[in-house]
């Protein structure tokens, strides 16, 4: 996949995250317990640092194109859907078995960092 769908996908991912906030905090603020709205707030924060960061490896892919640049894109992708998806609905449905899957999420975002940061140590090399 090339940089522009890493960009592509930050671009909607922090377009939603803006309007996930707005939504939380204008409309589920009276319907949400204090804690789940916590929850909820923290899969916006996490959604939107992770959106950014699908720029840099946007960024990382067009200046060390390889594999692992690439990975660290994907991994995000898959991490801000995991992790803030399960947490969103863990927020408003109230399943606690949704929880299980957020750790997922989260080492697929930790994955994303070792990723980019072999790719910038590698300089793109193959691995």
């Amino acid at each position: 996949m090339s940089a522009r769908t890493f960009a592509l996908a930050g671009a909607l991912f922090g377009f939603a995250g803006v309007a996930a906030g707005a939504f939380g905090a204008h409309g589920l603020r009276a319907r949400l317990s204090a804690d789940a709205l916590a929850v909820f707030e923290t899969a916006v924060r996490y959604q939107l640092v992770h959106a950014l960061a699908l720029f840099a490896a946007a960024w990382a892919s067009s200046q060390w194109p390889g594999r692992a640049a690439r990975a660290g894109g994907w991994l995000f992708v898959t991490g801000i859907v995991l992790f803030s998806g399960s947490l969103y609905l863990l927020a408003v449905t109230g399943l606690r078995s949704l929880g299980t899957v957020a750790p997922l999420g989260g080492l697929s975002l930790l994955a994303g960092w070792l990723a980019l940061a072999w790719s910038a140590w590698r300089g793109g090399a193959r691995g």
